[in-house]
């Protein structure tokens, strides 16, 4: 059995279904108020469902109860329901996922954390990092993926990056290169790494097929599209003095991801493609989703 935590979010959602497409056994942990209609969906892919919560230890027991494998990918980043953090959900929680694991006699743990090369100081990234050193030391059969930004979330109207309103905001000179990455092929990564003795033990960086810089999107976007896309530029300067300035660890840690997306993040691919052969999403498909969608396409 496979436990896959925070499963009514995208991504462990997406774990989810890859599992089931993979014909491999899932429970998924949801949490007693998770959204209605995320549960019904994950009722409707046949997994198991369990109730436990990060933020409360003695639920995980439970939840890893005759489990082989733990995948957990949940953040807290933007706090969804009372109570959630970067410290009670990324730090302590997970720890308290590892510890709960090995109690159940777990054979292996996979972690999604993120890129190293995002490696500004932050309270997310002292999370991630301290979970990977605490699963490192559990005694775990063990698999990090660290992957890269994802393009579903970066390249949004969520952080300032709306091409279908042709406005987009850019983090720094936006010329450092980004080797954006897909949530289906982490989630697709993560399902492959299940009972694969390539991956025991192994600490995985993970990007897209391709480096591109957000002004190269923009150009694809606009050569997609046909239509001119308006730019602006937050220099670097102002996203460390946003960080500097943030006043809890939310704001800090975005300040934080935003100032390392400005540097860039590439991940060569190629040696990881050998071990573990997978189909990476170029940006140009996941732009062309976005922009060429019939809703877009029919409001002209």
């Amino acid at each position: 059995m496979n436990l896959v935590a925070g499963a009514t979010g995208v991504l462990g959602g997406e774990i989810c279904r890859r599992l089931v497409a993979h014909g491999a056994p899932v429970r998924a942990m949801v949490r007693s108020t998770s959204d209605g209609a995320k549960v019904a969906a994950l009722k409707d892919l046949g997994v198991e469902l369990v109730i436990g919560d990060l933020k409360t230890p003695s639920s995980l027991a439970e939840a890893c109860e005759g489990v082989t494998t733990v995948i957990s990918g949940v953040t807290a980043v933007i706090p969804q329901q009372p109570g959630d953090s970067v410290a009670t959900v990324d730090d302590q929680g997970q720890k308290a996922l590892v510890d709960a694991a090995r109690e159940a006699g777990a054979e292996r743990f996979i972690y999604v954390s993120y890129s190293s090369n995002i490696d500004t100081d932050s309270p997310l990234t002292r999370a991630k990092r301290s979970t990977e050193e605490h699963l490192k030391q559990s005694g775990l059969a063990y698999t990090i993926l660290r992957p890269c930004f994802f393009m579903e979330v970066w390249l949004s109207p969520a952080l300032g990056f709306d091409l279908l309103s042709r406005r987009v905001k850019i983090h720094g000179s936006g010329e450092a290169k980004v080797s954006w990455v897909a949530t289906g092929d982490v989630a697709e990564l993560a399902a492959l790494c299940v009972g694969n003795a390539e991956a025991a033990g192994a600490v995985i960086e993970l990007g897209g097929p391709e480096a591109l810089s957000p002004l190269e999107v923009v150009r694809l976007a606009e050569e997609i599209t046909g239509k001119a896309i308006e730019t602006e530029s937050v220099p670097v300067e102002a996203l460390e003095k946003q960080r500097s300035l943030a006043t809890n660890a939310t704001e800090e840690s975005f300040a934080g991801l935003m100032l390392n997306e400005a540097r860039g993040d590439v991940i060569p691919m190629t040696a990881t493609l050998e071990r573990f052969p997978l189909r990476l999403t170029p940006v140009r498909e996941h732009l062309s989703a976005v922009l060429l969608a019939p809703s877009t396409v029919n409001s002209g």
